[in-house]
């Protein structure tokens, strides 16, 4: 018999009791041992990180996960858990010593409870964000989230990292679209934190430690989410701008005429833009000429009656005082699908356009244009000809602000102008108040520089947490801290 001594070394190879005691837990639908097999499990979306594992585990249910986990305790053996591995930080990707166990939650995929009288539905982590959305349609509710991997990431995914997505402005990140929470400890207790309480004074809210700390404190294994009214109306513009202030004043304005019923107010680069036009098929420009600025923005609300007036007089306000070039009203739900495609082909985009070293940034939206002046300026004295791509959502502050490298730029290259080029980014954004990881996560790509930037205090009482719940480190290592 084994004992965690065995373990301690981080072997490459599973150990055979290890595999015989996991394997009598979830069986062989649960157990995928075979390397060709594991392949999709070990690399993230975008190829940037690879790993190797002894084994991929996926329970069905919470009693199978808190098993595993607790055998993983007992020997001592590191854990990361997977969703549907989209993300972008590298969060869900174990690393190359083959001795991280993937926890992978895809079959863990039941809706438990639609409350509609509550506005309240209960999903597994394994149930994929678009199942979320199309279960609150069938009951005549929203689930607001939204995101371009819907269709393949996991609720579980979204919890552990925060996510964000086009509906911040008016619903909040996914921390403020969640009430209660199931988890498995590190140890392998279980924690059921499913209330459906909009109101719980009771201490501590636990829930939120487990949200967006990407699995480093234990797994996630069901939510209960809010659901709100389904909007019936929706009216969607194209705005182009003469500059980001422009786009900032506008954002104003619409708010103080619309209020909540402003959903969405998306920006984009003029070169941000013209990538889009030249990569993705299908696409058009929404507008005759030229504009160093876009905004793509959207009224929604229960009922259509009055939505479109209200656009089209904020907008034409907007005209008069200088603060729009040019405006596209939809007309319909094709155009609208239309301006959608644009905002979200960016990052198919730069895909095809070439590397990027991007940058998911955030700050206060009164700093927003002067932060793009500045680093603008910032980046040219490093790279005359460096290609900016910034787009993002203007409405909460959040800008994906990317530099694309020349066509046939090589690994070796991306890697000498990365270090140098987020130094200089992050370093005003910090200087600024903004945060260098808005939406995406931390993962293993901003795990440094946030050693970096954080606030040596802050850090501290993270690690604190950290090592209360987790004081072997067993719980995705190498990640967030």
């Amino acid at each position: 018999m084994y004992s965690p001594a065995d373990f301690a070394q981080a072997p490459a190879a599973p150990h055979p009791e290890l595999i015989r005691r996991l394997h009598a837990v979830v069986g062989d639908a649960g157990l995928i041992t075979d390397t060709e097999a594991q392949a999709p499990y070990l690399t993230d979306w975008l190829g940037k990180w690879r790993g190797r594992t002894a084994l991929v585990v996926r329970p069905r249910d919470t009693d199978e996960t808190a098993a595993v986990i607790r055998i993983c305790h007992e020997t001592h053996t590191p854990v990361v858990a997977q969703g549907g591995n989209t993300g972008m930080s590298g969060g869900a990707t174990p690393d190359a010593s083959g001795a991280q166990v993937v926890l992978n939650m895809s079959r863990m995929n039941a809706i438990r409870a639609v409350d509609p009288i509550n506005n309240t539905l209960t999903a597994e982590a394994g149930v994929l964000l678009a199942h979320v959305q199309q279960a609150a349609l069938e009951v005549e509710r929203f689930f607001p989230l939204s995101l371009g991997s819907e269709g393949s990431c996991t609720i579980g995914g979204n919890l552990a990292t925060n996510a964000g997505g086009i509906a911040v402005l008016r619903y909040g990140n996914t921390r403020d679209l969640v009430l209660g929470i199931e988890a498995v400890l590190p140890d392998g207790r279980v924690w059921n934190g499913l209330r459906a309480l909009r109101k719980d004074n009771t201490g501590y809210d636990l829930r939120h430690l487990f949200i967006g700390s990407e699995g480093t404190l234990g797994i996630i294994t069901a939510a209960v989410l809010k659901l709100f009214p389904k909007p019936l109306g929706r009216a969607t513009a194209w705005v182009g701008a003469s500059s980001l202030e422009s786009l900032i004043d506008l954002l104003s304005l619409l708010r103080a005429r619309g209020g909540e019923r402003l959903v969405a107010f998306e920006m984009m680069s003029d070169a941000s833009l013209s990538l889009v036009l030249q990569h993705v098929v299908d696409t058009r420009a929404p507008l005759a000429g030229t504009h160093a600025f876009h905004a793509l923005v959207e009224l929604a609300d229960t009922q259509q009656e009055g939505l479109d007036e209200l656009l089209e007089q904020g907008l034409g306000a907007a005209l008069e005082s200088g603060l729009a070039e040019d405006v596209a009203v939809s007309r319909s739900q094709a155009q609208t699908a239309a301006f959608w495609k644009i905002r979200e082909g960016i990052s198919q985009a730069q895909v095809r356009a070439g590397k990027a070293i991007k940058h998911d940034i955030a700050l206060p939206i009164s700093s927003l244009a002067d932060f793009a002046r500045q680093a603008d300026a910032a980046l040219r004295a490093v790279q005359p000809d460096v290609n900016i791509i910034n787009f993002g959502h203007l409405g909460d502050g959040n800008l994906h602000y990317n530099v694309l490298m020349p066509a046939g730029t090589t690994a070796e290259q991306l890697a000498a102008q990365t270090e140098s080029l987020n130094r200089v980014v992050h370093d005003l954004v910090t200087h600024m108040g903004g945060s260098i990881s808005a939406e995406h996560g931390i993962g293993q790509l901003r795990r440094d520089e946030m050693r970096h930037y954080k606030p040596a205090l802050e850090f501290e009482l993270m690690m604190r947490i950290k090592q209360a719940l987790d004081p072997n480190h067993l719980m995705n290592p190498g990640k967030l801290l």
